[in-house]
């Protein structure tokens, strides 16, 4: 190898080094927005799966409600049952007794 050569070799390359520092960069730059998808990716699949019980949950109710609705369509004795429960209605013949509140027992006097 000349004088030249090392000469040459030694001198310091501001463009490679700059190159260097631009893909070092580049590369945490697409690492860090990765991440960031990974992050928001997986908060909506969590958001999805929570969405989805509320779907079933809300389909369970309305399955419930039109079981409810048909039974009051169809059986006397579940619609006299909400009248009387849910309505506080009763018969003309019938005689409504309303009693007092009991009263919440007393604690004894400590003894002196």
């Amino acid at each position: 190898m000349t004088v030249a050569a090392q000469a040459d070799s030694a001198r310091p390359r501001p463009l490679r080094s700059l190159l260097s520092a631009l893909v070092v960069f580049c590369i945490v730059l697409l690492a860090t927005m990765a991440l960031k998808g990974w992050r928001d990716y997986d908060r909506a699949r969590d958001r999805a799966a929570v969405l989805a019980d509320q779907v079933a949950a809300t389909e369970r109710r309305i399955a419930e409600l039109r079981q409810r609705i048909r039974a009051l369509q169809d059986d006397p004795a579940a619609l006299e049952r909400v009248a009387r429960e849910d309505l506080g209605l009763v018969r003309p013949d019938e005689v409504v007794l309303v009693l007092p509140p009991a009263a919440e027992p007393t604690a004894p006097a400590p003894a002196e």
